[in-house]
C-alpha cells in the first residue's frame, strides 16, 4: 500500500508562486502514476495536473501553462510548481497515485487507490 504526505502549501499573494510536494512510502515510486487535484469550498474534487510512470504529462486547461508537474523517483516525490498564481487557484490541494492501472480516465478521482490528507493553498487579491 501506497502512503502520501503532501506539503508546501500556504498563503500567497495573486501572481506569486508554490511549489508542493508529495512524498510517496510503503510502494516503489517508479511504478506510480502520480495526479495533482484540488478542492474548492463547496466544490468537487477536481483534477489538476498527472505524471505518469512514462513521463508523460497532461495538465487541466485552467492550469496550463501556468504549473508545472514533475518527479524524482530516487526522492519518491512529485512536485507541483504554480506560478502566476490566481484567486481561483485557492483550495485545498491533493496528492494521489495509481498503482493498479484501473479502468478511468486520468481527470477521475477513481482511478486513484491512494490519497494524501491535502495541504491548503489560499492566494489573495
Amino acid at each position: 500500500q501506497v502512503q502520501l504526505v503532501e506539503s508546501g502549501g500556504g498563503l500567497v499573494q495573486a501572481g506569486g508562486s508554490l511549489r508542493l510536494s508529495c512524498e510517496a512510502s510503503g510502494r516503489t515510486f517508479s511504478t506510480l502514476t502520480m495526479g495533482w487535484f484540488r478542492q474548492a469550498p463547496g466544490k468537487e474534487r477536481e483534477f489538476v495536473a498527472v505524471i505518469y510512470r512514462s513521463g508523460n504529462i497532461y495538465y487541466a486547461d485552467s492550469v496550463k501553462g501556468r504549473f508545472t508537474i514533475s518527479r524524482d523517483n530516487a526522492k519518491n516525490t512529485v512536485y507541483l510548481q504554480m506560478n502566476s498564481l490566481k484567486a481561483e487557484d485557492t483550495a485545498v490541494y491533493y496528492c494521489a497515485a495509481d498503482s493498479l492501472g484501473t479502468p478511468y480516465s486520468y481527470m477521475n478521482r477513481r482511478r486513484y487507490d491512494g490519497w494524501g490528507q491535502g495541504t491548503q493553498v489560499t492566494v489573495s487579491s
